[in-house]
């Protein structure tokens, strides 16, 4: 049995194709604002929770149930599930907001000054 070389013209030249710099410039474009994205969502997230923990303040307490460290530490963890879920699912509009004004920003922009 005879193993023939491979020709030139059976396989393409291997050389590196013109787009592909701004594909990595696109994907890491792309990766910086979702995390800038997701920063917005995490500070509306803070924002919200220092909402409903001031919120909470304002109301009179019923005695119906002992306010004890416990309790306090489980409020604090559930106006933070609540202002992450929310922030997440249905934004009040303060990270859509942020984020319309800093993705001016990233790197690949082109025209900051315009925006």
């Amino acid at each position: 049995m005879t193993v023939s070389p491979l020709s030139s013209a059976s396989t393409p030249p291997v050389t590196s194709r013109p787009d592909q710099p701004s594909m990595q410039v696109k994907a890491t474009t792309d990766r910086r604002a979702a995390e800038l994205k997701k920063a917005c969502q995490d500070f509306e997230a803070i924002f919200l929770q220092s909402l409903f923990k001031s919120m909470r303040k304002t109301v009179i307490d019923s005695g119906l149930f002992e306010k004890d460290t416990a309790h306090e530490i489980y409020q604090d963890m559930l106006d933070a599930e609540i202002a992450r879920e929310v922030s997440r699912r249905q934004s009040m509009g303060l990270a859509d907001q942020m984020y319309r004004q800093m993705e001016k920003f990233l790197p690949g922009q082109k025209n900051v000054k315009n925006r």
